[in-house]
């Protein structure tokens, strides 16, 4: 089995069939469970139902750093929605300051808005999915700030560094490969996957992002995490079954499902 810690199932576009048609094909790819993610809280509904109405579908709520300024939640706003029994992290939630000018605004809002996810996730003691793009140190800064260490969690999507990924591990989380690190151009991130411990890796789509070879280009799917995996197989020189069952038990560990 291999799960997929990371997608959009409620903005599929049509083009890869509703929701039924995606499930079957994981399962025919080998991905059996998913992490559906909100990026806000117009989403949250829609991630809860998809996980209330499919067994295999597990979710996380939060607020993403791209979320304009003005949409924000109450505390207790959000733990309400994320008690829900299959409501496995807070997430996604970070930084970015690629999509604003750092330099000339700022960015005080989102790392307000980032300290009250983290506090958030220590109160229900559930890990964080955590988004970060041209803003890594200060990210990582602030996970040290708040305590994140006591929840963990996931670097989402990673394409940072050696030291940034041991510096994420030391604060207990676990590095999250997309479709990325299937592209030729690559070849740092597959350095970078090939030093970073099995038992610390998880694997991912994004979806409907990102798609990995041989789909660059297309529309991703949660089934399209196996590729994702057969990738780190072939880095790490180990059957695609060792990366499958390392990677699930991760997660499992990672949100207490063992």
């Amino acid at each position: 089995m291999i799960i997929d810690s990371h997608c959009h199932l409620n903005i599929l576009p049509d083009d890869v069939g509703g929701t039924e048609e995606v499930l079957e094909k994981a399962h025919e790819l080998g991905v059996d469970k998913m992490m559906c993610i909100a990026i806000g809280p117009g989403a949250w509904h829609e991630v809860l139902t998809l996980a209330d109405t499919h067994e295999e579908v597990y979710a996380a709520i939060g607020i993403h750093p791209c979320e304009p300024k003005d949409v924000v939640t109450t505390d207790d706003a959000l733990l309400k929605a994320a008690s829900h029994s299959k409501v496995l992290a807070v997430g996604e939630v970070g930084l970015d300051y690629y999509h604003f000018n750092a330099d000339d605004e700022d960015m005080t809002w989102q790392a307000d808005r980032f300290r009250q996810m983290i506090r958030l996730a220590k109160q229900l003691d559930k890990p964080l999915v955590i988004h970060t793009r041209n803003s890594t140190p200060d990210c990582l800064q602030i996970l040290k700030e708040e305590g994140a260490d006591q929840v963990g969690g996931i670097m989402h999507c990673f394409v940072e560094d050696l030291a940034t990924a041991q510096a994420a591990m030391a604060l207990g989380f676990y590095i999250s490969f997309s479709g990325i690190v299937t592209f030729k151009n690559a070849k740092e991130l597959k350095e970078v996957a090939k030093a970073i411990p099995l038992d610390r890796i998880l694997v991912e789509t994004d979806s409907p992002y990102l798609a990995p070879v041989p789909y660059r280009g297309k529309t991703n799917q949660p089934g399209y995490t196996r590729y994702v995996a057969e990738e780190i197989a072939r880095l790490k020189d180990l059957p695609l079954e060792a990366v499958a069952e390392a990677t699930t038990a991760n997660f499992k560990r990672l949100f207490k499902l063992l």
